[in-house]
């Protein structure tokens, strides 16, 4: 049993410590060896179905990660997004989850998450892939954060969407023209465009 459970740690480390149940059990190991390794504190149950290795380092974005293995379909959105890419000097509560309208939320008891619900079209772009250590997390890329911002602007505040496209266009060198083509996917272009003309 001592060999099994020694396995089934090793077994977490060649998945970048984190594992979904199903992933356990179709790799051969018994259930009763989770809850071993979780008394033994081990190993930690951190939402239905998923398991991390205890004190495991998910690197620099570890909330983001966490979230991410539990809505395999969501995209990092934004307050979540702007803070990912330096763009804010809000600090997010939630880490917010964009998915299609009309798919269930998934209940995550941790880290708290906020879920908006995107038509499709707007759900899928801008989407990009970045890894961080062995991880990968989908996040819009900033000038359709931007977009999505002002879609959103009453439920993230309108100063704080305003701030954010002064900071895309003055700090991260995103062009208008870019911001312009998400905003009219977001039918956002209406409210964006003389933001802008008065910036620029």
């Amino acid at each position: 049993m001592r060999k099994r459970s020694e396995e089934l740690v090793n077994f977490f480390k060649s998945n970048s410590g984190i594992v979904r149940f199903s992933a356990v059990l179709k790799a051969g190991f018994h259930p009763d060896l989770l809850k071993i390794l979780e008394k033994e504190k081990k190993v930690e149950k951190i939402a239905r179905g998923l398991y991390k290795l205890d004190n495991h380092d998910f690197g620099e974005y570890p909330d983001l990660v966490v979230a991410s293995f539990q809505a395999p379909r969501g995209v990092i959105c934004l307050l979540s997004a702007l803070s990912f890419h330096e763009a804010t000097v809000e600090i997010p509560k939630y880490v917010d989850i964009a998915i299609p309208r009309g798919t269930h939320a998934y209940r995550i008891k941790y880290p708290p998450v906020r879920f908006y619900r995107f038509d499709y079209k707007a759900w899928e772009a801008g989407v990009e892939e970045y890894k961080t250590e062995d991880y990968k997390i989908k996040v819009y890329n900033l000038a359709k954060t931007i977009a999505d911002c002002f879609k959103f602007r009453n439920k993230i505040g309108m100063n704080v969407a305003r701030e954010s496209l002064k900071v895309a266009i003055t700090e991260k060198n995103i062009r208008a023209n870019e911001i312009m083509q998400y905003a009219k996917i977001c039918r956002v272009d209406g409210i964006i465009k003389p933001i802008l003309e008065a910036m620029l």
